[in-house]
This record gives structure tokens, C-alpha cells and sequence, in this order.
């Protein structure tokens, strides 16, 4: 029982401490609430539509305006100007007011009905990566369905019947299937990671900063008095109030995503879940040891935020992890993101077997040796409070 007076002791101190620096709470849950709503707002459609592109008709004939009118009907690009200058074209394009060009040559139905097999150019800017494949993908499908129409009502005069002409314009038949999204929805490939890493984040930052203020403002004396000069009870009392409402973060985020705004989940919600605590208690125990190693609050935030950031990039949701550099591929396994994110891809999307699941909440938890290894030093930091003066 006197352990758990000493735990509340440091509790209601903690507290005390939230409750005089509203940082703590601006920082963690106005952080999380404000951008749940920008990453859920911005990508409200799940994918983009109505980009801009322009066309560029040299042809000007029934076939290349009935080619424009099939573009604009679909929900993917919208025609923001038709022009039969390249350069007008170009232009608008460097000032970023269209993703893509197509240019139909002069001549085009003539060669059609030649036979002479007229070729289409397509110019996309790439600097929006996003927009310029999307562009691309139904400038391509509009094209190749242009070219099938045609084909079906040469076919079509020389007599052939309908089931035949569909064989020989497309002899493989191709059945896509999008495995956990058919929709292809960005937002639940990239939400549904992105605010767990910034959770993450927040974590890192904040438990820096709360342990590194005590040695700053040299109250860490104050801090250890209070848990009767007991280093694990001094940490665990800390860290009580921050993790109860990190969790209650990290939760309530799940559940939005996965219940009110019915992002997939095909395995198990409860593993994900579980996932979503062992990145809270795994970045918990990697900002202890990062504030261990550097007993610096200025020093180990600057550390932290560059451990935070590089998980975003090697966690492997953005750029595939095996296509990386064979370094960078060992370093992405020292980000807690990185295993969440395998957690989640098995759990919500491949509804894989718990047994896939298992060792990447293993290496979470195998996060909390470093902040152990540590704790002696940090523990010396606390008592000497060799926090430099400038």
C-alpha cells in the first residue's frame, strides 16, 4: 500500500504540473483533434477528382470533340482548356493550373481511317505526383478506349458479330481485384497511418519534455523527494497521467476510423488496438532513452524530433521498405512506426492470422530494454543535475 501512496503522490503532482502549463494538454490533444480533422477533411472524397488537365486539338473534327466530351464526363479530369497552341498549353502548366496534356495532331481522323495508326502525346508534371497519375491513368484509359470504339465499328461493317469483335479487340480478358479497398481510397492507406505516427510523435515530444523540464528548472530533487528518492516509482508516477490520456488518443482515433467512418478491418480490431498501446508504450520508452543518452532538454528534443520524422519516411507506408537502400532497410526496424504499420496492413487489410501479428508486437515491447539500459544514467542526471547552465 505505501507503494501505490508514493505512485499517487507523484500522480497529483504531475497533475498539478499539466494543470499549470497548458502546453501539455494544447500539445497532445489539440495537436490530435486538429489534425484528425485537416487529414479527414482533406481527404473527405478518399480519392481525388476533377483534375484539371488541358487539350490541345489540332485536329478539330467530330472524332477529337467526341474524345473531349468523354473526358469531361468522367469524374477523374475536368478539361480546364482546349487550345490549339502547344505553348498556351505548356504555360499553364508551369503555373501549375493543369496536371496533364493531351495533344491530338492534326490529321488524326484522316489517319484513323487510313489506317495509319495516328499516335496521341501525353505531357504530365510529375512535381504533383498525386494529380499527374491520376491525370495520367484516365487520359490513358480514354485513349484505349477511343482506339477499342473505333476498332469495334470497323468490325462492326465487315459484319462480325458483337461477341467476336470483343475478342478480337480485347483477347485476354483482365479482372482487376483490390484487395481491402476496392475503392481506392487514399485515405484509408494514409490516414489510418499517418495520425498514429503523429500520435507518436506527440509522445516522443512530450515525454522529452516533461522529464527534461524537471532537469532544466532543476526540480528534479522536488520530483524524486516526492517518490521517496525511488527512480521507478518517480517514472511510473510521471508517466501515468501522460499515458492514460495517450491512450485515450490513440483509442478514440481508432474508433473513428474504424468504426464511426468504417475504414476496413478484416482481422481483428482488438490486435489492432493492442498494436495502437505498445506504440504508445514503445515511444514512451524511446523518449527515456533518448533523454537518458542526453540529459539535455534542448539536445535530446532536436534528437527526438529526427527520430519522430524519419519514422513517417521509413515506416514503409509511403516508399516501400524493401526498395530502400539495405541500411536504410535494417534502420527502419528501430522505428515503433514501422512495426504499427505492419500490424495494421495485417490485421485491417490482410486479415492475416495473429501469428503474423506476433512478432512485430514483440519488437514493440523489445522497445522497452534501451530505456531500461539507461535508467542509471538518468537517474544520476536527476540526482546531480548536471543540466548545463548555457
Amino acid at each position: 500500500m505505501a507503494f501505490f501512496r508514493t505512485i499517487g503522490r507523484v500522480v497529483k503532482r504531475e497533475l498539478r504540473r499539466m494543470m499549470i502549463r497548458p502546453l501539455y494538454l494544447f500539445a497532445s490533444v489539440g495537436v490530435m483533434v486538429l489534425c484528425t480533422f485537416f487529414f479527414l477533411t482533406i481527404m473527405q472524397k478518399g480519392a481525388p477528382e476533377r483534375m484539371p488537365v488541358a487539350v490541345v486539338d489540332k485536329d478539330h473534327t467530330a472524332i477529337s470533340r467526341r474524345l473531349c466530351h468523354e473526358m469531361e464526363a468522367t469524374s477523374s479530369v475536368t478539361i480546364a482548356l482546349v487550345t490549339t497552341d502547344y505553348t498556351e498549353a505548356r504555360r499553364a502548366m508551369q503555373r501549375g493550373e493543369v496536371y496533364g496534356i493531351l495533344e491530338i495532331p492534326d490529321g488524326f481522323y484522316a489517319d484513323l481511317v487510313a489506317m495509319k495508326r495516328p499516335e496521341l502525346h501525353f505531357y504530365l508534371n510529375n512535381a504533383y505526383t498525386v494529380g499527374a497519375n491520376t491525370a495520367y491513368k484516365q487520359l490513358l484509359t480514354m485513349c484505349n478506349l477511343t482506339s477499342g470504339a473505333f476498332q469495334r465499328e470497323v468490325l462492326r461493317k465487315k459484319g462480325l458479330p458483337d461477341y467476336l469483335i470483343m475478342k478480337r479487340i480485347q483477347p485476354v480478358a483482365i479482372e482487376a481485384h483490390m484487395i481491402a479497398n476496392p475503392w481506392g481510397n487514399y485515405a484509408i492507406y494514409l490516414v489510418s497511418t499517418i495520425l498514429p505516427g503523429i500520435l507518436g510523435l506527440v509522445v516522443l515530444m512530450l515525454t522529452i519534455f516533461a522529464i527534461g523540464f524537471e532537469l532544466k528548472t532543476r526540480s528534479s530533487h522536488d520530483w524524486l523527494r516526492t517518490a521517496d528518492h525511488n527512480y521507478t516509482i518517480a517514472m511510473i508516477g510521471k508517466l501515468i497521467p501522460y499515458t492514460v490520456l495517450y491512450l485515450v488518443l490513440g483509442i478514440s482515433c481508432s474508433l473513428i476510423l474504424f468504426r464511426f467512418l468504417h475504414f476496413p478491418v478484416n482481422g481483428s480490431l482488438g490486435r489492432l488496438m493492442l498494436g495502437m498501446v505498445l506504440l504508445v508504450f514503445a515511444m514512451e520508452s524511446m523518449a527515456i532513452t533518448i533523454i537518458g543518452l542526453l540529459p539535455t532538454l534542448r539536445d535530446a528534443i532536436s534528437i527526438g524530433a529526427l527520430y519522430g520524422m524519419l519514422g513517417f519516411s521509413l515506416s514503409g507506408f509511403t516508399y516501400p521498405v524493401m526498395n530502400m537502400l539495405p541500411p536504410f532497410q535494417a534502420l527502419a526496424n528501430l522505428e515503433p512506426l514501422r512495426h504499427y504499420y505492419l500490424i495494421y496492413v495485417n490485421e485491417a487489410l490482410m486479415a492475416a492470422p495473429a501469428i503474423n501479428s506476433l512478432p512485430h508486437m514483440l519488437a514493440l515491447c523489445a522497445f522497452f530494454v534501451p530505456a531500461l539500459l539507461v535508467s542509471r544514467r538518468l537517474y544520476h542526471a536527476l540526482v546531480y543535475q548536471n543540466y548545463p547552465l548555457k
